[in-house]
């Protein structure tokens, strides 16, 4: 099965300036190098064939004749490699000289790009050498090649794999207002080439980073950009072979600057056309262009590791400075959506049920921020904890003390009899731990803070998180259901991190030390009795399975609309230290099922704020059939 995955490459080598036989060899070492790494793309820097601080040099027409040598050694160099490649060079046609990369596949020259933007300011002056691209069509015979597309609106496409389209601009064009790779991902470029000769000055390499990432990400394309590096004349600058390649706004690989040599990753042009899919405001436009095809295929990399970090937790920034960051951003989302509602309906008191829990620990930190924005006491916060069958000593002190240590007001309701006297009414045996026996203690708890918010005059805030409205992870009618849900975008492997943020961060002792036990308290419904020791009997991992694995499963799914097969393989790339195949599959076949199940229970969930890229709520992301069916998605795992 085709996954999508296209490995790219960006590559400096040391030139020597105006020494076209030695940098051939290298560019020729270097194809050999990629192609015994099985690699689809590879691109070169700038004027590779013969260095780009030829200077005056270029006017030489012993340069560009012998840079047209090489360039035919080149070609036949890539044949039977089924590598395609990007290659800088002087190319002369009617008397004006051109900057060029040369786009070649199996021993054929594609096309020849000319530079359309050249820079003459500061420590630049192409324009004395060069002349920019012509703004027509034009076909060459060169290299003994015939009707070769001159022209910077060229494109290749590869008949096997429809989603790979390249186009190429060359450095200075990336720089400009509009660069020609806007026109070029309008007409279909997934992957856009740079073969680039940016020297390198104070915090130039931070802006080329984010101009690349950012191109990417406005484009929805794979980016390659490939930088001059050591054996360039450093007569008035320096280069520092900073090579990179982003997609879709994701940086896959940067290579060390001032170290020549060789980045790989594997893109994934097949989410960069699902996400240009969905998007509305990408509106394709073609004339002008002209388009090359070859029978470049995906290769056959099974046993070989994927060239691309797949992120265990992608909800979860990795880097501590970000994650701190995320966490603070999300608070204040989550604590301005409740802040506009309170304000809407002019209250001043709020009711949450608290159960020592991690999702409601979160939505009583949301509430307090949100009293704090408008001024408001937080003993207006009524935190109401309902102890039944399952309630361990453990959550209930917690409860307790995250309420007191928040300043917000305590209300205890013990709802044993009247879920007894329930059981009575329906004739439901007490002793028979089932569906109704749980289901039971949820609605009488929601009854029971609707009824509280009716008589304070205010709203009950919702606890549920994203992770288990994925699952159905809910009783309908019961913690289903609130008048605002402040977690409802927030997965469960996000949600311990916004929690323990909070814990750092708090000065208060005693909150901090019951945060810290919540955190560190299993994950559970608590509707089963605790067992012989007090502790909770009732684990949610064991029944649903890892939320790690469910959120994973989620962001592939959703986000990048990825098939059970691709994220098998996904999964057991970022799990395999933790868990076997087998179990990978089992949960993905138990998301999926709950996922198409439980539709139901989403598409009447209350309002509540939208925090990142996956949401389910049925007015704004997520609109699916309740009775959808699930059996395609289920054999394609078996």
């Amino acid at each position: 099965m085709s996954f999508g995955f296209i490995r790219t490459a960006s590559c400096s080598f040391p030139v020597k300036v105006g020494d076209t036989a030695h940098n051939t060899n290298e560019i020729i070492k270097a194809i050999n190098e990629a192609s015994q790494r099985h690699t689809d793309i590879l691109v070169f820097q700038e004027l590779a064939v013969t260095g780009y601080t030829c200077g005056d040099l270029f006017g030489q027409r012993l340069l560009s004749d012998n840079a047209l040598a090489s360039l035919e050694k080149i070609i036949g160099a890539t044949k039977g490699k089924s590598l395609f490649i990007s290659v800088g060079l002087p190319a002369l046609h009617n008397a004006k000289l051109y900057n060029c990369v040369a786009l070649i596949y199996e021993g054929e020259l594609l096309a020849l790009i000319p530079k359309t933007y050249l820079p003459n300011y500061n420590e630049f002056y192409e324009m004395r050498h060069f002349s920019p691209a012509p703004s027509e069509p034009e076909f060459i015979d060169i290299c003994g090649f015939t009707d070769v597309p001159f022209y910077k609106n060229t494109l290749i496409r590869s008949t096997r794999i429809p989603e790979l389209v390249i186009g190429a601009e060359i450095c200075e064009d990336l720089w400009s207002v509009i660069p020609p790779s806007s026109h070029h991902a309008l007409a279909g470029a997934t992957v856009i080439l740079n073969s680039s000769a940016g020297n390198e000055i104070t915090g130039k390499a931070d802006y080329r980073l984010s101009l690349v990432r950012s191109a990417s990400a406005r484009l929805i394309c794979t980016y390659i950009y490939s930088c001059a590096g050591s054996g360039e004349s450093t007569t008035d600058v320096v280069f520092s072979s900073h090579n990179i390649i982003c997609e879709n706004g994701t940086l896959l690989k940067q290579s060390p600057r001032f170290e020549n040599g060789m980045i790989f990753a594997d893109t994934d042009v097949k989410r960069i056309v699902s996400d240009r899919q969905k998007n509305t405001s990408f509106r394709p436009e073609t004339s002008g262009y002209v388009f090359v095809d070859i029978d470049l295929a995906e290769k056959d990399r099974t046993d070989e590791p994927l060239e691309r970090y797949v992120d265990p937790h992608p909800f979860v920034p990795d880097d501590d400075r970000r994650r701190t960051e995320r966490c603070e951003e999300i608070i204040n989302i989550q604590a301005h959506g409740l802040k506009k509602r309170l304000e809407h309906t002019n209250c001043k008191k709020t009711v949450l049920g608290i159960s020592g829990g991690l999702d409601s620990t979160q939505a009583l930190i949301v509430c307090a921020k949100a009293f704090d924005m408008l001024g408001y006491d937080k003993s207006g916060i009524i935190c109401v904890t309902m102890p039944c069958f399952g309630t361990t000593d453990r959550t209930y002190t917690n409860a307790v003390k995250l309420t007191k240590a928040i300043g917000a007001t305590l209300k205890e309701v013990n709802i044993r009899q009247a879920v007894k006297l329930h059981f009575e009414d329906i004739g439901h045996d007490i002793t028979k731990h089932d569906l109704t026996f749980e289901n039971a203690q949820a609605r009488e708890r929601t009854q029971v803070l609707m009824d509280i918010a009716s008589e304070q005059g205010c709203f009950v805030v919702g606890t549920g998180d994203l992770s288990e409205l994925a699952l159905g992870w809910a009783t309908y009618n019961g913690d289903h259901m609130s008048m605002y849900g402040v977690n409802c975008s927030i997965p469960k492997t996000l949600i311990r991190y916004l929690i323990r943020h909070f814990a750092d961060s708090a000065q208060n002792t005693e909150l901090k030390e019951v945060l810290y036990d919540i955190l560190d308290t299993p994950v559970s419904p608590e509707l089963l009795p605790p067992d012989e020791n007090g502790k909770i009997a009732q684990i949610t991992e064991d029944v649903v399975g890892p939320y790690e694995l469910h959120d994973f499963f989620l962001y592939n799914f959703m986000r990048l609309s990825y098939e059970p097969k691709k994220i098998l393989l996904l999964a057991n790339i970022a799990f395999k230290d933790k868990y076997d195949g087998e179990t990978i599959k089992k949960w993905l076949t138990t998301f999926l099922r709950r996922f198409f199940s439980q539709q139901f229970k989403r598409s009447c969930i209350p309002d509540g704020p939208k925090v990142g890229s996956v949401s389910l709520s049925p007015r704004g992301d997520w609109r699916m059939p309740s009775d959808a069916c699930v059996n395609q998605w289920l054999e394609e795992i078996k």
